[in-house]
C-alpha cells in the first residue's frame, strides 16, 4: 500500500514541478509531462521501475477524453461526419499501413507477418496527443480539428481487427480463429450496450439525480464511463471506443453538462499521467545503441505519414491550410501501437529487438509531435492561427460601424442596428460560426479582426465606430491594440468579460467599456431588494452610488495594475470605503428605505 502511495507522490511531484517550469517558458504541457516521465523513469532517476503498469491505468485518461468528446457530438453530427470517418480515415489507415508494410518487407527484410503488424501499427496515430494538442490550442471544433478527429475515430475502430488478426499470422493461426458462437456473443454484447444507452441510461441518471447527492452522481458518471469501456473491451473494441459511443448516446441528455464537469478533473489528471507513462516507457538504451536506425525510422515515419495525410485530406476537399494542419497534428505513432506490438511479440510474429526499436520510434515521434505542431502554428500558417480558408472579400466599404465578433453579444448589437437601419460590417474569425450564421441569412464576413489588412478591407478608414465584441480576452486586447494604432479615428466600444480584461483595455485608452455580466448582476440585486419590500427610488439611488464608486475603483486599479502590493492595498481600502458610504447613505435615508405598509 505504501509503495503505491510513494509512486503517486512521485507522479504528482514530477507534474507539479516540471509543468509550471515548462509553461513559464511557453512550452506545452504535453512536452512537460513527457520530460517528467523520462526524468523519473527507469532510464534516468529510476524512481519508477515499471512504467507498463501505470501506462495501463493512465489509459483511462484517453477513455475519459473520448467520452467527453462523445458528449459534445450529437448522433446527427456524427452521421454528418461519416464520409470523413469511413472515407478519409479508412484510406489513411489502409494506404499508410500498406506502404509501411511494403517498406518493411522489401527494404528491411522483415517477414511478411512482421511487416504487416509493424506497418499497420505505425499507421495509427495518438488519440491522446492529437486531441489534446487541438484542445490546448482551442482548435478541436475547427475544420481541421474535425478532420483530425475523423481520422482518429476510424483508427480506434481499426485497432480491433488488427489485434484480432495477430493469431491468424502465426503458423497455427487459423486453428485459433474465432468461432461463430464467439462472433454472436460479441454482436449480442454490443447490441445490449446500445439498447441500454439509447433507452435506459437517461432514466438511470434521472433516478440518481433525484437523490440530490453529488458524490453519488459523480460515482454514477465514473461507473458509466468505466463500465462502457470495459464492456466494449470484452466485445473486442477498444476501451476508448466504448466510452466514446456512451458519450454520443448521452449527447442529447439534460445531464450532459453536469457529466462533463464531473469528469473534467479525472480526465486532466489521468491524461497527464498517460503522457508521463509514455515518457517513462522511452527506451533510451535502444536510442543510444542504434541512434541512426531509430532516428531514420522516426523521421521517415513522420514525413511519410504527414504527406499521406495531407494528400488524402486534399482529396476529400479540405483546404490547403486545413490539410496541412491535419498532417502536422497526426504524424506520430499512437498508444495502440504499443498494444499491437506487445501482442505480436507475445505471439512470436515480431522479435523483441524489432519491437523495442518500433516502440522507441513511436515514443520519440510522440515527443517530437508538439514541436512539429508548434512549428506549423508559428511559421507555416498562411492565414489566422486557426483559419481554414482566406478571409472573405468585403463588398461593403461604406459601413458606419464594424462589429468584431459574432457571438451572443455581437448578434444582439447587429440585430438592433438592423432595426435602426444603421449600416455595419460583421467580422468573425470562426469559419464554422460564419457558415452557421449565413444559413439564417446574416450578412457576415470571415476574417480576423486583429489583422490591419482585414479591418482596412472591411472599411476601417471610413467607419466611425468599432464594436469590440470578441469573446476571447487575449484576442480582444490584441485587436484593440491594432485598432488604436492603425485606425485611431475609430471610437472603440468594447465588450468586457471581467475586471482584468477591463483594466487592460483602460490602459490602452479605451473608456467605453461594457462588462457583460455587470449590469445584469446589479439588475438582479435590484429585483431582490424590490421583492424584500424596499422602495424603487431608494434602490436606484443606492445602485447609482455603487456604480459610480465601483467605476472609480476600476480606473484607479488600472493605474496601479503593475504594482501588485499597491493594487491589493488600494482595492481593500476602496471596498471598505464603499461599504462605509453605502452604510452612511442607508442611515440618512432609513425612513425612505422602510417597507411600505
Amino acid at each position: 500500500m505504501h509503495g503505491y502511495l510513494v509512486h503517486i507522490l512521485i507522479y504528482l511531484s514530477a507534474a507539479v514541478i516540471v509543468v509550471p517550469i515548462f509553461r513559464r517558458f511557453k512550452v506545452g504541457a504535453i512536452l512537460a509531462y513527457l520530460f517528467a516521465g523520462v526524468l523519473i523513469g527507469p532510464e534516468v532517476l529510476t524512481l519508477i521501475k515499471d512504467p507498463e503498469t501505470i501506462l495501463h491505468l493512465s489509459e483511462l485518461g484517453v477513455v475519459f477524453l473520448l467520452f467527453i468528446i462523445g458528449l459534445e457530438l450529437k448522433p446527427s453530427r456524427l452521421w454528418q461526419m461519416r464520409q470523413a470517418v469511413f472515407g478519409l480515415g479508412a484510406l489513411q489507415v489502409i494506404f499508410t499501413g500498406s506502404l509501411f508494410c511494403a517498406i518493411g518487407y522489401f527494404l528491411i527484410d522483415l517477414p511478411l507477418a512482421g511487416s504487416f503488424v509493424a506497418g499497420f501499427g505505425l499507421a495509427l496515430s495518438s488519440t491522446a496527443f492529437g486531441i489534446q494538442l487541438l484542445e490546448e490550442n482551442r482548435q478541436l471544433k475547427t475544420m481541421h480539428g474535425q478532420g483530425t478527429f475523423s481520422i482518429l475515430l476510424f483508427q480506434d475502430m481499426a485497432v480491433v481487427p488488427l489485434i484480432a488478426s495477430i493469431p491468424l499470422l502465426t503458423q497455427d493461426g487459423f486453428s485459433s480463429a474465432p468461432q461463430w458462437i464467439d462472433i454472436i456473443k460479441v454482436v449480442g454484447l454490443i447490441a445490449a450496450f446500445l439498447i441500454f444507452g439509447l433507452f435506459l441510461i437517461h432514466y438511470v441518471f434521472r433516478f440518481i439525480a433525484e437523490a440530490r447527492v453529488q458524490e453519488v452522481f459523480t460515482a454514477a458518471t465514473l461507473l458509466v464511463v468505466v463500465g462502457s469501456a470495459l464492456a466494449m473491451e470484452q466485445a473486442g473494441l477498444s476501451m476508448g471506443m466504448g466510452a466514446f459511443i456512451a458519450g454520443v448516446l448521452l449527447a442529447n441528455s439534460e445531464y450532459r453538462h453536469e457529466l462533463e464537469v464531473n469528469l473534467e478533473p479525472f480526465k486532466g489528471l489521468l491524461l497527464g499521467l498517460f503522457f508521463i507513462a509514455v515518457g517513462m516507457s522511452l527506451d533510451l538504451n535502444v536510442i543510444v545503441s542504434q541512434p541512426l536506425t531509430v532516428l531514420s525510422l522516426v523521421l521517415g515515419l513522420m514525413c511519410i505519414k504527414a504527406l499521406i495525410i495531407y494528400f488524402f485530406s486534399r482529396l476529400f476537399k479540405f483546404p490547403k491550410e486545413s490539410a496541412r494542419n491535419i498532417a502536422f497534428t497526426l504524424p506520430q505513432g499512437g498508444e495502440f501501437a504499443f498494444v499491437l506490438f506487445a501482442a505480436a511479440i507475445s505471439a512470436g510474429v515480431l522479435s523483441s529487438s524489432i519491437g523495442s526499436i518500433l516502440n522507441a520510434a513511436v515514443t520519440l515521434s510522440m515527443v517530437l509531435t508538439p514541436l512539429f505542431f508548434s512549428l506549423n502554428q508559428k511559421y507555416l500558417r498562411t492565414f489566422h492561427e486557426v483559419s481554414e480558408r482566406p478571409a472573405d472579400k468585403v463588398d461593403m466599404q461604406e459601413a458606419e460601424v464594424i462589429i468584431a465578433g459574432y457571438g451572443r453579444f455581437g448578434q444582439i448589437v447587429s440585430r438592433f442596428l438592423t432595426v435602426e437601419k444603421v449600416s455595419f460590417t460583421i467580422l468573425e474569425h470562426s469559419a464554422a460560426q460564419v457558415d452557421a450564421a449565413r444559413r439564417f441569412g446574416s450578412k457576415i464576413y470571415y476574417g480576423d479582426a486583429s489583422k490591419k489588412e482585414i479591418v482596412e478591407a472591411a472599411g476601417g478608414k471610413n467607419a466611425k465606430i468599432f464594436v469590440l465584441a470578441i469573446d476571447d480576452s487575449e484576442v480582444s486586447i490584441e485587436t484593440a491594440k491594432m485598432v488604436r494604432k492603425h485606425f485611431p479615428h475609430l471610437e472603440i466600444i468594447a465588450r468586457v468579460r471581467n475586471r482584468a480584461h477591463a483594466i487592460e483595455l483602460i490602459n490602452l485608452g479605451i473608456e467605453n467599456l461594457h462588462r457583460e455580466t455587470y449590469l445584469t448582476s446589479l439588475e438582479v440585486a435590484k429585483e431582490v431588494l424590490l421583492d424584500l419590500g424596499q422602495k424603487r427610488p431608494y434602490i436606484n439611488r443606492r445602485l447609482a452610488k455603487f456604480r459610480k464608486h465601483d467605476e472609480g475603483i476600476l480606473r484607479k486599479q488600472a493605474e496601479l495594475n503593475h504594482d501588485e502590493e499597491k493594487f491589493i492595498s488600494y482595492t481593500t481600502q476602496a471596498n471598505a470605503e464603499l461599504a462605509q458610504i453605502l452604510q452612511a447613505d442607508s442611515e440618512e435615508d432609513q425612513d425612505e428605505a422602510l417597507p411600505s405598509s
